[in-house]
């Protein structure tokens, strides 16, 4: 299989030096974040800054992507003592905006839905100003999980379609029509909540299944929207199989606002949680390869 050469504009450093106090503060708390699971290209800016993901339920995912790096295995059951941690990270770093997200959970009754709840009432009374942000999994459109999560009251919640429906058997276990029906759900069980929605670019997709990609998530009420370079974690991944210039990000990010998204980011680094406080506070970005990361 032929190796697509990465570009210029896709060479930014990652330098493990500089993790140093957030790896301390995250090993005193026992705590996982996607960044350090998923090898997010993001870490080392974002720990500088004293920002992280935190990925609760546990480091290990019952489905099989083949684009992701979190672990494939048998998950350790829901701790308990999670919650009271992540909010103790979240009040210690002084965050004004958290992304709280968790691996797929199929083994749970309510897939980790409790957990994500507890976290959010957890962080409310740890750091009452601060944003709490949810990426959820899909817990396989149950209703009666969505409707916890959202009772919790996060000021957003996430969920990532990830890629165009042709591409899906990439996502094992997942569902495109199902994700837009959690999405859908989300705003039918609280009109005024604040949805979003990601998406990875280079997996073989056409920029007409991308627009259209955009059309439906705005049809079940999606206001904020991330688009980002695919980047393979190892060779055993899903090979990317393009590397989309800036200019198509720009044009999609155009697209996007144009179908009447609240914001957009869109970049070859943009990552779902990366710069996550920019979505909630009303400022729009334009594309810049560090900036739209």
């Amino acid at each position: 299989m032929t190796t697509v050469r990465k570009p210029q504009w896709l060479q930014k450093k990652i330098n493990p030096a500089a993790h140093a106090g957030m790896e301390g503060l995250l090993g005193e708390l026992r705590l996982h974040t996607v960044c350090r699971e998923a090898r997010c290209p993001n870490i080392t800016e974002c720990f500088r800054e004293r920002q992280a993901t935190f990925l609760i339920l546990g480091a290990a995912c019952t489905r099989l992507c083949s684009f992701c790096n979190v672990t494939k295995q048998t998950p350790l059951p829901p701790d308990p003592g999670e919650p009271a941690r992540v909010a103790e990270a979240v009040r210690r770093l002084g965050l004004s905006h958290v992304v709280i997200t968790s691996p797929t959970r199929d083994d749970l009754p309510d897939g980790g839905a409790g957990l994500f709840a507890e976290t959010v009432a957890a962080i409310r009374s740890a750091a009452p100003s601060t944003k709490v942000e949810l990426l959820i999994p899909d817990f396989a459109g149950c209703r009666e999980s969505l409707a916890r999560v959202v009772a919790a009251a996060p000021d957003i919640i996430g969920h990532n379609v990830e890629t165009v429906p042709r591409l899906y058997q990439i996502r094992a276990g997942a569902d495109y029509g199902r994700s837009l029906r959690v999405l859908r759900t989300l705003r039918e069980l609280s009109p005024p909540l604040r949805t979003k929605s990601g998406l990875m670019l280079g997996l073989g997709e056409t920029e007409e299944e991308v627009l259209a990609v955009l059309a439906d998530l705005r049809s079940v009420g999606c206001s904020y929207l991330s688009i980002g370079q695919y980047l393979a974690p190892s060779k055993g991944h899903h090979p990317v199989r393009e590397f989309i210039p800036p200019g198509r990000f720009e044009k999609y990010r155009a697209a996007a606002l144009s179908l009447g998204f609240a914001h957009v980011e869109s970049g070859p680094y943009v990552r779902s949680s990366y710069h996550a406080a920019r979505y909630d506070g009303g400022e729009q970005s334009s594309l810049g390869t560090e900036r739209a990361g």
